[in-house]
């Protein structure tokens, strides 16, 4: 809003570093077993699907234990039967047709797997950006405020996008790995005990690697999202209309790409340090999951040759040495895979804690327990009552003066109030007060006599309408950015609140009517125009109370003419609070108040404050 002394009068942008870590939040980072429960939370609604898809793992990991088995009596039952003699050809052929029947059953169980897992991941992801964007939208106005719109977009795509990876496919991995894992280990426990303690004896040396790296990864990966955040913050705000066309009327192009290049420069070195931070630990797991399969016939010879020194079997056929090393295939991979997902969820850590750290931000204005509807009572509908208020937004200096002390004022219903006075003395904080947008720092804001903090903010918040000096207007058609008050309206009631605000015959007069796209924050038109349908949208709201802050201070003579009159008309019937700089445009005003260091100097008719030769005296004959 513009006017007077806004919730960014005292700075209203904090740095990006500032911004990343949150004055706002309440709490200290959630804690890392905080952050398991609550991605354990995530899957509740999905428990039964998530149960579903555990079972197809177990079965899938229980098969993929068969082939090597079935391999190992191939070899010594079919090819080369441990009795002598040649290949029996009947055997073969069932163990053949068996081994068959295992990859096809395992294909299946795959295929639905992928299925349940695709869905439940990617509806649980849905839900937490879903989450995220609800509990932002709960946010009081002065969060986004002191936050970049870049930064909060990038906790919405970055950070959620980043996660989900772990959301679609890390339950699936963890379980189908570990049965895996456990399964393969017992297999090769049956299959030669020696060789089994051989295969394992360096993993405790990568696990101890795996849990050092994860913590390298973690922070680099917390880093990566900060300046990810940064460049959406910087494409928001030099991408925009508004910014193209500042950087252009100023010749600051080559600046604002210099600024992206630096913040892209940043980013492709986390991404590097990232990729790298591992391959160091991957390429040891990948010499030791190389080597073991050699170290293992190395050592049947061994055994082997020693069992013959001695005059007795060793115990280790081909088929044996055959079966264990393709067991031992998938105790490695799986067991390499597991240490993967263990170094996703230390990197996937502090993107979870970011998100969670806004999902743990607490609304500073929220409904009371027992909030109730504002009074639509006669005499009391549309009533404005100002009590010993005093205000002072949350982010301002402890010198600081307040922005409002000890304002009080009472507005009937149907009268037509307004505020002026300097740049800064506390106008427009007045108009956000009135629907809750902040509340009283000392005494009350009343609606219809009831303090607003006691009424529900959805049911206060249908009862005032705002139109602002800057009209916000979304990338689409007229007929949808004035159904964004009352989205069933008909087009007749468009069409009749369009006239109201005098602007039904410019819409009409365009090639497309009503259907017309306004382009971004409503470019396409002209200032007087965009106000206007603003006004048009206000008017389909039909609220009781109209506060107009500043609706007419930044259009020409003949605009505010045409703008005027059409908040003449929009002013029938309702309340209204006016917030002005240029006085020419509430000398009809039933009372004005004169707004001065947060407080009320002077009010009275129009008349009468010129006759009492004061401050509002001083400023109407500045302007005039």
């Amino acid at each position: 809003m513009g006017g007077g002394m806004g919730p960014g009068g005292r700075g209203s942008r904090i740095s990006s570093g500032d911004t990343d870590r949150q004055r706002e939040l309440n709490s200290a980072a959630p804690s890392i077993p905080d952050i398991g429960r609550r991605i354990a939370e995530l899957f509740r609604p999905y428990r039964w699907q998530l149960a579903v898809i555990i079972v197809l793992v177990l079965l899938s990991a229980a098969l993929a234990i068969l082939p090597p088995l079935l391999t190992q009596r191939v070899f010594d039952d079919g090819l080369f039967p441990v009795d002598g003699g040649g290949p029996r050809l009947g055997i073969l052929g069932w163990l053949v047709g068996a081994m068959i029947a295992v990859f096809v059953v395992s294909s299946g169980i795959g295929i639905v797997q992928t299925r349940y897992t695709a869905r439940v991941g990617n509806r649980v992801m849905g839900d937490l950006r879903v989450q995220l964007f609800r509990h932002l939208q709960s946010m009081e106005l002065g969060f986004f405020t002191r936050t970049k719109t870049g930064v909060i977009q990038s906790r919405l795509q970055n950070d959620v996008g980043g996660v989900a990876n772990v959301l679609t496919n890390t339950v699936t991995n963890v379980v189908g790995n570990t049965v895996t894992v456990i399964s393969a280990a017992v297999a090769m426990l049956v299959l030669s005990w020696e060789l089994t303690l051989i295969a394992l004896v360096l993993l405790p040396v990568l696990v101890i690697a795996q849990r050092r790296v994860g913590r390298i990864r973690a922070k680099i990966a917390g880093k990566t999202q900060e300046s990810l955040s940064e460049m959406t913050a910087i494409t928001q705000e030099a991408l925009s209309v508004s910014g193209v066309l500042l950087a252009k009327t100023y010749s600051r192009q080559s600046d604002e790409t210099a600024r992206y290049a630096a913040e892209n420069a940043r980013q492709i070195d986390l991404q590097v340090r990232q990729t790298m931070s591992g391959q160091v630990f991957f390429a040891l797991v990948q010499v030791f999951l190389s080597a073991v399969p050699a170290i293992v016939y190395l050592v049947s010879g061994w055994i082997i040759a020693a069992a013959q020194g001695e005059g007795f079997e060793a115990g280790i056929t081909a088929g044996t040495i055959v079966a264990f090393t393709t067991v031992q295939s998938r105790l490695l991979f799986p067991l390499m895979a597991l240490m993967r997902i263990a170094l996703d969820l230390q990197t996937s850590r502090a993107l979870f804690a970011r998100i969670f750290e806004y999902l743990d931000l607490r609304p500073a204005i929220v409904d009371a327990p027992d909030a109730r509807e504002p009074s639509d009572a006669p005499g009391r509908a549309g009533r404005i009552d100002f009590d010993a208020v005093s205000f002072r937004y949350p982010d301002a200096a402890a010198g600081d003066r307040p922005t409002l002390d000890g304002v009080t004022f009472h507005v009937e219903p149907g009268e037509f109030v307004a505020f002026v006075g300097a740049s800064g003395s506390g106008k427009t904080t007045i108009g956000n007060l009135i629907p809750r947008l902040y509340d009283a720092s000392a005494g009350a804001v009343r609606y219809g006599g009831d303090d607003v903090r006691e009424l529900a903010q959805e049911a206060l918040m249908d009862r005032i309408g705002v139109v602002t000096q800057e009209p916000y207007l979304f990338h689409a058609s007229v007929a949808a950015n004035l159904r964004y008050a009352k989205p069933d309206a008909s087009i007749e009631e468009i069409e009749r609140a369009a006239g109201l605000a005098n602007i039904h015959d410019t819409i009409a007069g365009f090639a497309d009517g009503y259907d017309t796209i306004v382009g971004e924050r409503g470019y396409r038109l002209s200032g007087g125009e965009k106000q206007r349908i603003a006004i048009a949208r206000v008017l389909l709201k039909n609220p009781r109370v109209l506060v107009l802050d500043e609706a007419t201070s930044a259009l020409d003579t003949v605009n505010e003419r045409i703008v005027q009159h059409a908040l003449e008309d929009a002013r029938s019937g309702r309340t209204t609070i006016a917030i002005a700089h240029r006085l020419s445009t509430v000398v009809d005003a039933d009372r004005i108040y004169v707004i001065g260091a947060g407080r009320i100097l002077e009010e009275g008719t129009h008349a009468e404050l010129l006759a009492l030769g004061g401050a509002y005296a001083e400023l109407y004959a500045q302007q005039q």
